[in-house]
């Protein structure tokens, strides 16, 4: 009984995260893939014109509904983010999640120790504007971080 009820419980969330998905949800799939795409687009565009088109909302090129990329200096500065381009060039290694959590240093601290990494927080959906679990996948590129989020 236990085992069916726990195979309907894997069903259900596959079923749900299929659906969150289709109803055009980021995956982290396509967190990994436009991070990449971002990194790559430093390197060949260089960091002005690559930030300022990762912090425009309508670039189709950097945002799929509720993904954006944001990237932090080591120091917690802000260089580009794809939701609030108000957050630009401001330090925000103190902020910390509703659960107190500080996100931007614990992010940058794990930079500096790890090519590529995936970190969960709370953070405002830019979709619904409700404060939402999130897994960002972030890839260190020199004295940055460059990372793309997913709303569970």
């Amino acid at each position: 009984m236990k085992h069916t009820a726990r195979i309907a419980a894997l069903a259900l969330t596959a079923s749900l995260a299929t659906a969150w998905a289709a109803e055009g949800g980021a995956t982290k799939d396509d967190a990994v893939a436009m991070v990449k795409k971002g990194t790559a687009y430093v390197k060949s565009a260089g960091k002005d014109k690559a930030y300022a088109e990762f912090s425009d909302k309508a670039s189709a090129n950097w945002h799929k509904s509720d993904l954006y990329l944001v990237v932090y200096g080591l120091d917690g500065t802000v260089h580009a983010h794809g939701a609030n381009v108000k957050m630009v060039g401001k330090n925000l290694i103190d902020l910390k999640d509703i659960d107190g959590k500080p996100f931007v240093k614990e992010r940058v601290e794990m930079a500096k120790s790890q090519a590529s990494f995936w970190q969960d927080y709370k953070f405002t959906n830019p979709e619904n504007k409700k404060i939402e679990p999130k897994s960002m996948y972030c890839e260190k590129l020199d004295d940055t971080v460059v990372c793309g989020g997913i709303y569970k």
